[in-house]
């Protein structure tokens, strides 16, 4: 006799319920970084944007600044860690191949046994985390679901390499994924490129760096010449077809936070899709630097805490990087 499996169902909608964000206390600015990269803070600021960046100390880890982000959220969202059914922890700086670190991040925070696991779609991976966090609530798979981004990209930049030294940071954000009673995360659009996944990665695996007669960290390395065309061209793209999936218009939106990869990316996009001038444009890397999965919370954060934009406010999100991995969908702030 065949059996039944019974299905499940969840929310009608979701929405994000709250937002926190971590921020490391060590401040770099250009003028460190310059001698070693043969530069300066001006040709920096023309090439990037960034006027300084966030290097985390010793003490803030991976899990410590995501632990951080996510009382924050956690709080403003009203919900105790027992209420959170699964951790999604978006992070290519964990530096444990095995375990991950989202078990660590919701047993410290005090959750009761809840999932909890780890994606690698570097600077998307945020909006992925988002988008799985959102099916997940809608599928009846969880009820709530806490989303980090997350990185110390510090551990795995070679400082005196021009091409990627001053633009790379840490930091963390995080933001809580529950059931709402209307629409507040619209449907994602996202992919791949891996015929151009060598744009962006690792020197080489680990394997061949601890074979090497002088064993260093594998480092990130950038090709940003040709990163900067894929995404100043291709990304308004991912980001128009996520408007026109969630059905609304450039003349809706409150905000456009892209990934903060690169000043000049940003302005690019935004030509684009010929943003209105009301719409508040996230500029975090500035002060913040590129934090990879981190860049988009940290930066929403920011226009929220600096009063660019309010809660219910429609806001645009674009996620890309290394893959070349990208997924885009709009919200509503919390």
């Amino acid at each position: 006799m065949s059996a039944t499996i019974a299905s499940t169902s969840g929310a009608p909608h979701t929405a994000i319920l709250g937002l926190g964000a971590y921020r490391p206390s060590r401040v770099v600015g250009n003028a460190e970084l310059v001698d070693a990269i043969d530069s300066s803070d001006e040709w920096i600021q023309q090439r990037s944007g960034i006027k300084q960046r966030r290097f985390a100390t010793e003490d803030e880890t991976v899990q410590m600044m995501s632990v951080a982000a996510s009382r924050a959220a956690l709080e403003q969202a009203g919900l105790a860690a027992a209420q959170v059914d699964a951790v999604i922890v978006a992070t290519v700086t964990h530096l444990m191949q095995t375990p991950a670190v989202a078990p660590a991040v919701a047993h410290e925070l005090g959750t009761e046994h809840a999932a909890a696991f780890d994606v690698s779609a570097a600077c998307a991976g945020f909006c992925h985390g988002v988008a799985l966090a959102s099916d997940m609530v809608r599928g009846g798979s969880a009820k709530n679901v806490l989303v980090v981004g997350v990185e110390r990209l510090s551990d795995i930049l070679d400082l005196s390499d021009r091409g990627t030294a001053f633009i790379f940071a840490d930091g963390a954000g995080a933001v809580v994924v529950g059931p709402a009673d209307e629409p507040g995360i619209g449907p994602v659009v996202w992919g791949s490129d891996g015929e151009q996944l060598d744009m962006i990665r690792q020197r080489e695996d680990w394997r061949e760096a601890l074979a090497a007669d002088d064993p260093q960290m594998p480092f990130l390395m950038m090709e940003g010449k040709a990163v900067f065309r894929w995404a100043a061209f291709e990304m308004a793209k991912v980001a128009q077809a996520a408007l026109d999936r969630a059905g609304v218009g450039v003349d809706d939106l409150d905000a456009f936070v892209p990934h903060q990869a690169n000043m000049r990316i940003t302005d690019a996009m935004a030509r684009a899709l010929r943003l209105p001038e009301r719409v508040a444009i996230a500029r975090d890397i500035a002060e913040q630097g590129n934090t990879s999965a981190a860049s988009i919370p940290l930066a929403l954060e920011r226009l929220v805490a600096d009063g660019e934009v309010k809660s219910g406010d429609t806001a645009l999100l674009v996620g890309f990087g290394a893959g070349l991995a990208y997924a885009a969908q709009v919200v509503k702030v919390p």
